[in-house]
């Protein structure tokens, strides 16, 4: 039988807000546990929220990029449930009237056609905090101080049917929140986390089946990794005569393997109710005005001017405009350099395979746009060549210094003297005698070209990588064909 897979998301996306969504604690990411938590993110008696009015702006500009109905009244209610690091005893979340309405999003997919993605909604909520396991010998320790950071979960509907489809949801959606400045994006720090709803079918029916959700996957690759294997899970249990339970699941990266978490519960499970401390929002449409006006440069428009100002294809431009990080970068490079094809090929290059090596982000690159910059311009004014560039950049990379110090320290500048690279030549063939022969006496033209490239190698090796290779290319012809 073959299987059809139906794959929702749930983002939990946490805002750039400088305070929480209902009190003034910090939301500063890194500090001592419970150092950022007060009264209000205690539950302490007596204490009562207040809305951060830049969380709403923020929604308000997510519904607005996508354009997504925007409710002029949206109400905050309870959500129940016991558990350590949520010490309401509830959470403060919006079920019945969120703050956005159904949206679309499209989407590329690797074989360059589009898919469109529905939103069901997005909502404004708070954070809980984060139970620690580690190090306190068979205890759990609570850090609260998570507990109300500002979120919006945005709900997709089930219209994804493979993983690669999931994937480039995430990815869009992740521009998109980047672009507008609502959040920094950054997985390893928590800002964007994905529950991931699985079902299967028979191919060609229409009833759903039943569902798992696998929660808080950090990372593109990941939820790739769970996908596939939620996805097996369920058609092996099938096959083999099993049912699926609506559940709850975890996802163990480093073994690569899920496991049950606990049955999946309702709605009427956490007995939502309008929360009593805050009354229900009412947006006029001027507000909501104000900002579609200010709304920043979204992906869609950074790429087309990409495409234009830069003459990039659609492909580099695409991959640039991924975040507003790396978008930033390829511009301060471009206008550094003044050599914008430079230095798409050197960030999506070079560079972008030490930050995957290291698992960094681009904000946290040791090399800045303007450092790599000198770099390029010492390839574009013949100083060194883009080969021995890669070892600059690399000494850069380690906090060796700038690209000039490092040229010069290393005696890296190559040799572009015409005579200097004639002697070499000369030399080589002198000394590669039976290699000329061989190369003179080939009729076949693709062979013919392989053992020049031979002897160009020869010619670079005795430069030990200095030789301007263009140069060598030139008049080492121009002597094999006197």
């Amino acid at each position: 039988m073959e299987w059809e897979t139906v794959i929702g998301l749930e983002v939990h996306v946490q805002l750039a807000t400088q305070s929480k969504i209902f009190s003034g604690s910090s939301t500063r990411f890194g500090a001592a546990p419970n150092t950022q938590a007060c009264a209000v993110d205690l539950a302490m008696p007596g204490t009562l929220p207040v809305l951060n009015e830049q969380a709403l702006r923020y929604a308000i500009m997510f519904g607005l990029a996508i354009d997504a109905d925007i409710n002029q009244r949206s109400v905050f209610d309870r959500k129940n449930y016991f558990y350590p690091d949520l010490p309401k005893g509830y959470q403060t979340t919006q079920l019945d009237e969120p703050i956005v309405g159904p949206g679309l999003i499209e989407v590329q997919l690797d074989d360059g056609s589009c898919k469109q993605i529905r939103i069901h909604h997005a909502h404004l909520e708070e954070d809980a905090g984060k139970s620690l396991h580690e190090d306190f010998h068979g205890m759990s320790g609570i850090d609260l101080n998570r507990a109300g950071t500002p979120l919006i979960e945005i709900v997709s509907e089930p219209d994804m049917r493979t993983s690669e489809e999931a994937i480039a949801f995430a990815k869009k959606l992740h521009s998109i929140v980047t672009c507008l400045g609502i959040s920094d994006g950054d997985m390893s720090q928590g800002s964007m986390r994905f529950d991931v709803n699985i079902s299967v079918r028979p191919k060609g029916t229409e009833e759903l089946g039943t569902r798992t959700e696998t929660k808080n996957l950090n990372s593109f690759r990941f939820m790739e990794r769970a996908i596939k294997l939620e996805v097996e899970r369920q058609i092996d249990l099938i096959e083999d005569g099993g049912s699926i339970a609506q559940e709850t699941r975890l996802y163990d990266s480093d073994k690569n393997i899920s496991r049950s978490m606990r049955s999946k519960e309702e709605a009427n499970d956490y007995r939502y109710f309008p929360c009593p401390d805050l009354l229900p929002i009412s947006i006029d449409a001027s507000y909501i005005n104000e900002l579609r006006e200010n709304l920043p440069e979204l992906p869609e428009a950074k790429k087309a001017r990409f495409v234009s100002s830069y003459a990039l294809s659609a492909y580099d431009a695409n991959m640039l405009t991924a975040d507003r990080a790396t978008a930033d970068y390829f511009e301060a490079l471009s206008q550094a350099c003044g050599d914008a094809k430079l230095a798409a090929n050197w960030l999506m290059g070079e560079l972008s395979a030490s930050l995957n090596n290291h698992d960094i982000n681009i904000e946290h690159c040791p090399i800045s746009a303007k450092q790599l910059a000198e770099l390029i311009s010492r390839i574009k004014d013949n100083t060194i060549s883009g080969k021995i560039a890669k070892q600059v950049f690399e000494a850069m990379w380690n906090g060796e210094g700038s690209a000039d110090t490092i040229i010069e320290a290393k005696g890296l500048k190559q040799v572009s003297d015409s005579g200097a690279i004639e002697a070499m030549v000369e030399e080589v063939l002198s000394a590669n005698q039976a290699m000329v022969d061989d190369y003179l006496g080939e009729e076949v033209e693709k062979k013919r070209k392989k053992k020049f490239n031979a002897l160009v190698g020869r010619v670079m090796q005795a430069s030990k990588g200095k030789a301007n290779p263009s140069q060598v290319n030139q008049i080492l012809q121009k002597k094999l064909d006197s």
